[in-house]
């Protein structure tokens, strides 16, 4: 089922996750354990993220360094079609234009087609450092209104060659949004049309970026009602279990965390921020809800634990 789909039809707000990839060598039971502690709380739609290649640096035993190029986090296509087998869920995998060709994308769209996987969320993707080297004869994506064109085009049976007959794909596509702006961007409102734009690209929903403070989410659902975007905006949330967070979400995410918070945060015993962290997303949650959006996303990324204390009042509450 398409997420438009799962959000049309839900009586109650819905609850969906993000998760990730096990590392390289790792196990994929690793993540579907992550996925078997959700399950009695009814997951409508499970995110994967993708990754694309990194330059890292080894030293050899020399003392000279060698520069290597890899993807640490392969499998996301394979990570959801485990999950859907093995649970019955809809996945949601990230495609990315960073460190893909174009071929490879419509490649990738195939496999998830063929797998019955209806719905993906197209994002740029992160600077990881490496920029892939693309043969004269391929080429790439460079923003994500790029991605959401392509992918609906295949919708309407355009691929990039001209084939007979070619048969349509129906994907829901899914697109990021900012409530403080993507960090390119000039300004929040430079930012909400070129939002705008990549839903009337094809884009048929949104999910933000994480937020702390729920007045910048519904200022940005405003904003973005008044010019125009009426597709859903799912809010993304995140669960801080530690005082690391205060700085490293702010320099990987660009968001900002309210005085109040890093400041409970950082007088919370150590052993204790998760409790801090767990009652400020669940004030959250409830506001949320109780303003009607039409699902809460959280970004888990390995690790149920944390989660379940939210959505098990929440479930008690509907």
């Amino acid at each position: 089922m398409k997420v438009i789909e799962h959000l049309e039809r839900a009586n109650n707000p819905l609850i969906s996750y993000e998760i990730i990839p096990p590392k390289r060598g790792g196990s994929a039971e690793q993540m579907l354990s992550v996925v078997e502690k959700l399950m009695p709380y009814d997951p409508p739609f499970i995110d994967v993220t993708s990754h694309s290649a990194e330059v890292s640096y080894k030293q050899m035993p020399d003392g000279a360094w060698q520069r290597c190029v890899k993807r640490k986090r392969p499998g996301t296509l394979g990570l959801c079609a485990a999950i859907e087998a093995r649970f019955d869920i809809d996945t949601v995998p990230h495609l990315l234009c960073r460190g893909f060709t174009r071929e490879e994308t419509e490649d990738a769209l195939i496999e998830l087609n063929y797998l019955g996987i209806d719905n993906v969320l197209a994002i740029r993707g992160d600077d990881k450092g490496y920029d892939k080297t693309i043969p004269s004869d391929r080429s790439q994506n460079e923003y994500a209104i790029d991605l959401v064109r392509q992918i609906r085009a295949m919708n309407h049976g355009e691929y990039l060659e001209d084939l007979m007959e070619a048969a349509p794909t129906d994907f829901c596509i899914g697109v990021g949004g900012y409530p403080e702006k993507h960090f390119e961007a000039p300004n929040l409102a430079w930012d909400i049309m070129h939002l705008k734009e990549k839903v009337d690209a094809g884009a048929h929903y949104v999910v933000t970026q994480m937020f702390f403070d729920n007045e910048k989410y519904f200022d940005f659902v405003d904003r973005c009602r008044d010019v125009g975007i009426d597709v859903p905006i799912i809010p993304g949330l995140k669960i801080i279990t530690s005082k690391r967070h205060l700085r490293s979400l702010p320099r990987y995410f660009h968001t900002d965390i309210p005085e109040e918070l890093a400041a409970e945060i950082e007088a919370a015993d150590p052993e204790h921020v998760d409790d801090v962290g767990v009652e400020w997303a669940l004030r959250q949650t409830e506001e949320l809800m109780s303003a009607g959006v039409p699902c809460t996303h959280f970004y888990i990324m390995s690790s149920a634990d944390t989660v379940k204390r939210i959505v098990e009042p929440m479930r008690e509450m509907a």
